[in-house]
């Protein structure tokens, strides 16, 4: 079997992975974090939808219709996902407002401008990256909102019989919350190169690429997801504060 420079492909692997997967399960069953049963189907719910596209991609990036239509299926996974952790029924799909205001109009610089390829091995992943980014932001943001109007309904209603209008009253309780959401970015493009070299940047270094290349290559994927993910924060929050995204249990 072959082997990277950075994981070696043998019959050890799927043993070590296994082994992670309960390791992590197990953790979050013994300290009741809830999440034990989700650790495990998170794992293969990733393997299965890797060996898919890897199995796919190699057709995928030669024909554009594929690839327009693979990074719209890549949207409709990410609305949906953030979309259940705020609410539920048909309003889950509002979730791709949010997603598609933050990656469309940074993925329409960064391949207008020329400073990334059209080509289809380039823009899925770059598009991937956008849409993940959003999508966690999205999710993140929506629920810190929500759960913060639920606890502080009081508030609300007080900001109410003062005058404010619902937009602003909810804008006044969940904003400084859901502003939370841009933290984890934040704080990866803070401490690039000092805590952490995250996945474009090694992905070039083994690709061939010079150092001072990957870094470049690091840094437009850095400030993009920052301004990406600061755009479906804002309009996470106020489709809030509008009322349109809201925890109904189905």
């Amino acid at each position: 079997m072959r082997s990277s420079s950075l994981i070696s492909v043998t019959p050890v692997l799927p043993v070590v992975l296994v082994l992670l997967a309960v390791l992590g399960a197990a953790v979050g069953g013994l300290g009741r974090l809830g999440h034990a049963r989700a650790m495990v189907t998170a794992c293969l719910r990733a393997a299965a939808q890797l060996a898919a596209v890897s199995a796919v991609i190699a057709w995928v990036v030669g024909l554009p219709p594929a690839v327009g239509g693979f990074i719209l299926l890549m949207a409709a996974v990410a609305a949906y996902t953030a979309g259940r952790r705020i609410t539920a029924g048909p309003a889950v799909w509002w979730a791709a407002a949010p997603i598609a205001a933050g990656t469309v109009p940074v993925l329409a610089l960064l391949t207008l401008s020329g400073v990334t390829a059209t080509a289809g091995l380039v823009i899925i992943p770059v598009a991937g990256i956008l849409l993940g980014g959003c999508m966690t932001a999205t999710a993140l943001a929506g629920r810190r909102a929500v759960d913060e109007l639920t606890h502080r309904r009081g508030e609300v209603e007080a900001a109410l019989a003062l005058g404010f209008t619902g937009r602003a009253a909810a804008m006044e309780i969940c904003r400084p919350a859901a502003a939370q959401a841009l933290v984890p970015a934040l704080d990866q493009t803070r401490t690039v190169g000092l805590v952490t070299l995250p996945g474009a940047y090694v992905g070039m270094l083994l690709g061939g690429a010079g150092p001072a290349e990957a870094g470049i290559v690091q840094l437009v994927v850095l400030v993009a997801l920052l301004a990406a993910e600061a755009v479906a924060t804002v309009v996470t929050v106020e489709l809030v504060a509008r009322g349109v995204l809201t925890w109904r249990r189905s």
